[in-house]
């Protein structure tokens, strides 16, 4: 009986490890594809719309409402005057559709850009699509010539948001 539960064990710990690994496609130094995405109220985004201007930031979260998703984007919201007053945009990415991100913009009052890439074109050109078909918590700074400055595995949630901040202030 004991070997059976420690073969198991290896066999649940080797799943979890094939699960939370990253295949992304992009990386430091890569210039960001280009999208324009919606978000829940029909206005689009373009990020190439941002070049010559100021860095962005672009994060990708799994699910709208979800504990982890809701306290990024808590974080976000809570600094939102921080990132105005440096000029710093955010947009989340997520596969939910529009009215799964307005209930969760309308939930917890957020007050920046969440774009809906319902058919997941955007999250498969940057890699962050999970086995389950939800995006990978991944966060990409873009810099001002649109290339990618930096590619974050979201580990720290709760300081996510300063995080990101400090580091798309340095690239002004």
């Amino acid at each position: 009986m004991l070997k059976i539960v420690a073969i198991f064990a290896v066999v649940l710990v080797v799943i979890c490890v094939v699960l939370a690994q990253t295949d992304l496609k992009l990386k430091t130094g890569d210039k960001a594809p280009d999208f324009t995405l919606q978000d829940a109220f029909g206005k689009s985004y373009k990020l190439t719309s941002y070049k010559g201007k100021t860095p962005v930031i672009v994060y990708f979260y799994p699910k709208a409402g979800t504990s982890g998703c809701t306290k990024e984007a808590c974080g976000i919201r809570d600094d939102w005057s921080k990132f105005t007053q440096n000029n710093i945009p955010v947009l989340g990415i997520s596969t939910d559709d529009k009215p799964v991100i307005k209930k969760f913009i309308d939930d917890y009052k957020l007050n920046f850009p969440l774009l809906s890439d319902a058919d997941k074109k955007v999250s498969k050109e940057y890699g962050v699509v999970g086995i389950s078909g939800y995006d990978k918590r991944i966060t990409f700074i873009v810099d001002k010539n649109t290339k990618i400055a930096d590619v974050m595995e979201v580990k720290d949630i709760a300081n996510h948001s300063k995080t990101v901040l400090e580091k798309a202030i340095a690239l002004k």
